[in-house]
């Protein structure tokens, strides 16, 4: 009896554990998944693509349909999307709403299947730079060769007439490279010296698209899927706060809080909220950056590294010199590397320049506003009510017998006292049973040694071996 309990009791928690997994999924319906791809691509783009075929993955979905419309981005993200596409075991299938150009067409053509828009675009994906100049030959072979192969991946048909092997591709690699290098002829399709480019209706002739469609539904139907269901991806409130952070005027706000709460911090004694904030703008400066791959650990370093030769500077060697001029460098530069891809580097010379040169902007504005600011702010801040009161407002006055330094050292001219430290030649030196600061005008005075005060100026005595 007992052993039938936990069996019953054993039904019940899979029956609810299965229940949960599946809730709100209609068994009997296809369930089709959709996320959009309508940004250039770049890392949070492929953030969004492998959040959403995760979530699709979970959730059992039948068919992925990504809806795309892109004037194409970064080479190595699309091809990261593309790779995740083909590894899918999911089908995918792409809506290509107007535009599937250069990086956006090789993720299209890495789809199960390709419906297009009335009137859209697919091709154009030879590489360029940011002025829009084609790169390298060494990046179009890479390109031409990736274009290939994603077409080559889905297949082909082998038909023997005779002695000859009739090879059909479900999709021609031959113009999947066309669409990357302009020296390709295809008889009939396209000349030498030109890049393809296929309309919706060329797609559909050439075997790059399976119908057109003006909407997601539209799309569904052409795939033959009759009793569906639409599951819709959307961004958590973390991704959403991400690509807020990733905005260039969010960026520069933040800089401006780094910048402005370190200024504060060093303008009054102790650690307080000016601190706090910048650490705070600092971790929402670097997060979406390093989460989205393009801050590197080392660029963190180099600003934590930069802030350390400016605090050394400023508390520990006096005057401004290489220390804080150093930090100053390694801080503006860590923060205009974090945000630039490094991968540009690699494949794009003037492109990563022109990011760079856009990112520094970006940060010398930030942070010759932030300066200023708190140099304004500050003033009006203490100088004004109602917050008057947390700073010194009267001026302590001479002739009213506030003085800067101990009246009582001039009284010591001319007596005798005992060093009671090494002067080299600083030290001190006990006189009348009071210790001062001292220096010696003469050369070192030992320890224990008898000497005389000879003379007080700004505060500081002087003395000589006796």
């Amino acid at each position: 009896m007992k052993r039938l309990k936990y069996i019953f009791l054993l039904t019940i928690i899979t029956f609810v554990s299965v229940s949960a997994i599946n809730e709100g999924n209609d068994p009997d319906k296809t369930l089709v998944y959709v996320f959009d791809i309508k940004d250039e691509i770049a890392k949070p783009v492929f953030r969004t693509t492998e959040n959403a075929m995760g979530e699709a993955m979970n959730m059992k979905a039948d068919v992925i349909i990504i809806h795309m419309n892109t004037y194409g981005g970064l080479v190595n993200v699309a091809d990261s999307i593309r790779t995740k596409i083909l590894n899918s075991k999911i089908p995918v299938y792409v809506f290509v709403d107007n535009n599937a150009a250069s990086a956006g067409a090789l993720i299209s053509i890495a789809a199960d299947s390709i419906y297009m828009r009335p009137g859209g675009n697919i091709g154009a994906a030879t590489v360029v730079n940011q002025t829009g100049a084609a790169m390298p030959d060494k990046y179009q072979s890479y390109m031409r060769s990736t274009m290939r192969s994603t077409a080559e991946a889905h297949g082909k048909d082998t038909t023997i007439v005779g002695n000859d092997t009739i090879i059909k591709w479900h999709r021609d690699p031959l113009i999947a490279e066309a669409m990357v290098d302009p020296r390709t002829y295809i008889e009939g399709i396209i000349d030498t010296g030109k890049v393809l480019t296929f309309t919706t209706e060329e797609a559909i002739k050439y075997g790059y698209c399976e119908g057109a469609a003006n909407t997601i539904e539209e799309v569904i139907d052409l795939a033959g899927i009759k009793n569906y269901e639409i599951k819709r991806y959307t961004p958590s409130a973390l991704d959403k706060f991400i690509l807020l952070l990733l905005k260039p005027a969010i960026q520069g706000i933040l800089i401006l809080l780094i910048i402005g709460g370190l200024y504060f911090e060093l303008q009054s004694p102790g650690i307080g909220f000016p601190l706090a904030a910048a650490i705070t703008a600092a971790v929402f400066y670097f997060m979406p950056l390093y989460l989205e791959g393009l801050a590197e650990n080392w660029e963190i370093i180099i600003v934590i590294i930069g802030i350390g030769l400016i605090a050394v500077e400023i508390f520990a060697i006096p005057g401004f010199g290489i220390a804080g001029i150093s930090g100053i460098v390694l801080f503006v530069l860590g923060l205009t590397l974090s945000m630039v891809d490094n991968f540009m580097f690699e494949v794009d010379a003037v492109g990563a320049f022109n990011m760079v040169t856009k990112a520094f902007l970006i940060v010398v504005i930030a942070a010759i506003v932030a300066i200023v600011g708190s140099i304004i702010v500050s003033k009006q801040l203490f100088t004004s009510s109602p917050f008057s009161f947390l700073a010194l407002q009267t001026t302590q006055e001479t002739d009213k017998g506030f003085v800067g330094i101990d009246p009582k050292q001039k009284t010591i001219i001319g007596k005798e006292g005992t060093a009671i430290t090494v002067l080299r030649p600083a030290g001190k030196v006990s006189v009348d049973d009071e210790i001062y600061d001292a220096i010696a005008e003469v050369g070192f005075i030992d320890k224990g040694s008898k000497v005389k005060v000879t003379r007080d100026e700004a505060g500081q005595i002087f003395v000589l071996k006796v």
